[in-house]
């Protein structure tokens, strides 16, 4: 009888805190929540901490998914690939957003799959190893960093804000994934008077439904503030954190790089849109952009303290020690991992998955943008387990079997693609062992140059950058020959060659793009919604499918710049750059890997050389320089478009 109570206390409590959850007022606003007439629940969850069996990792991300789409009416959409052929402003796909970036910034194509997109849920595919967010040089150092990780999203397109998301992830966590409420702890945005924001007070009160205020924290722009880049749409965010140990008042060691309280889950509340004047205005909608780590919340789940215990990567540990034939992985971290054994495991582990991800989906290792990051990372991998581990030439590719087993079944392209993974990387492998054998010979003349020169201890940013540039030697290893050597390596001036070759590569990447040093023409969120509300219709781009693409009669919409739309009687000149909207367009747009044609308009005695076409939520943009004559803009103008043939078909072949 006792054990029957138990049971039907647990289900009624259960059923209470379901039914809050629930409830019609998660839909009302903060004053509602606030209303005195509502009493404040704290739903102790049924479900205990698990055991790690309770969760293998498959099972972790499928409920996630289940929950969303089955409980939340929010459509899967698989994860783009990592490679984001349509964003030139990443190497890598890096959040589960990026794919969603034109919904945010107004300029999906009405065809398109996401016009249609209220809810999204998926498990993102991302790498983060160079540009803005880059993790390569903390991997193998930690538990948690991660060079490749998913990375479980939702998304709120105008359909729903801040009590819907914050209440729904509250129920995933601690009545569906069972984690106890005592060991969670959120933060928010507290305020900036430098960008005049007060506190989002909204997501505070919200979250003192669930939690005691000391567990309720508020923190800076740095932590909790989202800005997609300096323009652009913009907001606060929600963090949750979990204190791995518990039973304890962890508030202090938030945000502070503890690997036993660590950020889990990010919720980023788009609301507003930085403008180049860098002050704030309200957007069209208000957005939801969710980020769960995937491998930290497994770790939780299976009672983990790193990642690297969970069976997201023991398999490949595993693998690892019986390829190679060293000692057994055993999670020794900092000075207490004396011959980086086990850095060396997490390294390879990590890395193998971004080659594999990164190559099923069409990456390749090479010598510019993101395959030379990719190139790094494998040479990486194969000299920590050459050097650390005695791992023979070509281990490395004999471990992509049991990488691609134990992801392909939520991932299959994996399996698609493994014979190619194996073959370029038996490819790179060869090539830096020959590499490596000539940047010892280099290393070994340029030491025996400079005792004859009696140069002193320092190896010239110039020699080192000339290693790495020109050799593909990486840095950190003519530091490691150089200090067996007893010498030093000028870092400064390695540095600043790497800025100077930067530079020229900017410059260079301009110019190719035809416009000089002049900015590209975007339209954002408020451009396309402008144009909308002016009754301008998107532009029909089907006469690009056609035989005739010269002279195409169409009507000037708009007139774009960089100081915003053109009004009535504005005047362009020789020299200027010009973005042109026209009701209908024989011109390709730069889409998808589809290189954009060039051509000209012509338009009242005005000739614009086109050099860039872009497409923003299905208003085709036309941007070029004004070659000869000078155009102004009236509400009532025609154009003539036509498009370099010659060109279109030489790119075609």
């Amino acid at each position: 009888h006792g054990a029957s109570f138990v049971l039907i206390l647990m289900s009624r409590s259960f059923a209470v805190c379901t039914a809050f959850l629930r409830s019609p007022r998660i839909t009302h606003s903060v004053s509602g929540w606030r209303d005195t007439r509502y009493a404040r629940y704290h739903c102790s969850p049924v479900l205990k901490m698990s055991t790690g069996d309770d969760w293998p990792a498959t099972k972790v991300r499928r409920t996630f998914i289940d929950y969303y789409t089955k409980k939340q009416d929010h459509t899967f959409y698989p994860s783009s690939p990592v490679v984001p052929y349509d964003d030139p402003t990443l190497l890598f796909a890096n959040a589960g957003m990026n794919q969603f970036k034109p919904i945010f910034l107004g300029q999906v194509s009405p065809d398109s799959p996401m016009a249609t997109l209220e809810r999204a849920c998926n498990s993102q595919k991302c790498i983060r190893a160079g540009g803005k967010h880059n993790d390569l040089d903390d991997v193998g150092k930690d538990t948690y960093h991660h060079t490749f990780f998913e990375m479980l999203g939702t998304w709120g397109f105008g359909s729903y804000f801040k009590v819907e998301s914050i209440t729904w992830a509250w129920e995933l966590l601690t009545v569906v994934y069972g984690i106890p409420e005592e060991q969670i702890y959120a933060s928010y945005f507290g305020g900036d008077e430098e960008m005049g924001l007060t506190a989002d007070n909204e997501a505070r009160d919200i979250w003192l439904q669930f939690l005691p205020e000391e567990r309720v924290l508020p923190f800076g722009k740095a932590d909790n503030f989202w800005e997609m880049g300096d323009t652009g749409p913009c907001g606060p965010c929600s963090e949750i954190h979990v204190d791995k140990i518990g039973g304890r008042d962890a508030a202090h060691l938030v945000n502070m790089d503890d690997p036993d309280v660590v950020e889990i889950w990010n919720h980023v509340f788009i609301q507003y849109n930085r403008q180049p004047d860098k002050s704030l205005r309200p957007l069209p909608a208000q957005h939801v952009d969710t980020g769960l780590g995937f491998e930290r919340l497994v770790s939780i789940l299976q009672n983990k303290n790193s990642n690297y215990d969970t069976d997201v990567f023991e398999p490949l540990l595993t693998a690892i020690q019986s390829e190679i034939g060293s000692a057994p992985y055993g999670g020794l971290l900092g000075v207490e991992d004396t011959d980086l054994r086990d850095t060396a495991y997490r390294v390879i582990a990590d890395h193998l998955r971004t080659l594999c991800f990164a190559i099923a989906d069409d990456a390749r290792p090479s010598n510019e943008g993101r395959g030379y990051v990719l190139r790094r990372i494998l040479r990486r991998a194969v000299r920590y387990g050459q050097q650390l581990l005695g791992a023979k030439p070509g281990f490395f590719a004999n471990l992509v079997p049991v990488t691609v087993s134990t992801f392909s079944d939520f991932y299959p392209e994996l399996a698609e693609k493994e014979a190619l993974i194996v073959e370029i990387i038996t490819d790179e492998e060869q090539a830096f062992s020959t590499m490596v054998s000539r940047g010892v010979r280099h290393f070994t003349q340029l030491v025996a140059d400079m005792e004859g020169r009696s140069e002193g201890k320092l190896v010239s940013g110039e020699d080192a950058f000339f290693m790495y540039d020109s050799l593909g030697f990486p840095l950190d290893l003519t530091q490691l020959m150089a200090e067996e050597k007893g010498l030093e390596v000028d870092i400064p001036g390695f540095e600043a060659m790497m800025e100077a070759q930067k530079q020229r590569s900017r410059v260079a990447q301009k110019k190719s793009r035809g416009l000089g040093d002049s900015m590209t023409l975007e339209l954002g969120a408020d451009e396309t919604a402008w144009l909308t509300s002016e009754g301008m219709v998107t532009t029909d781009d089907g006469l690009k499918y056609g035989a005739d693409l010269a002279e195409v009669e169409g009507k000037m919409q708009a007139l774009y710049t960089q100081d915003g739309f053109a009004k009535e009687g504005d005047v362009f000149s020789e020299g200027d750059v010009v973005g042109i909207l026209l009701d209908r367009s024989p011109f390709y747009a730069e889409s998808g890997g589809q290189v954009a044609d060039t051509g000209v308009i012509e338009s009242g005695g005005a000739t614009l050389e086109v050099k860039d076409v872009r497409v923003f939520a299905g208003y085709v943009l036309h941007t070029g320089q004004v070659v000869s004559g000078s155009l102004m803009f009236t509400g009532s103008m025609t154009a003539k478009s036509s498009v370099d043939s010659d060109r279109r078909d030489n790119v075609a072949t």
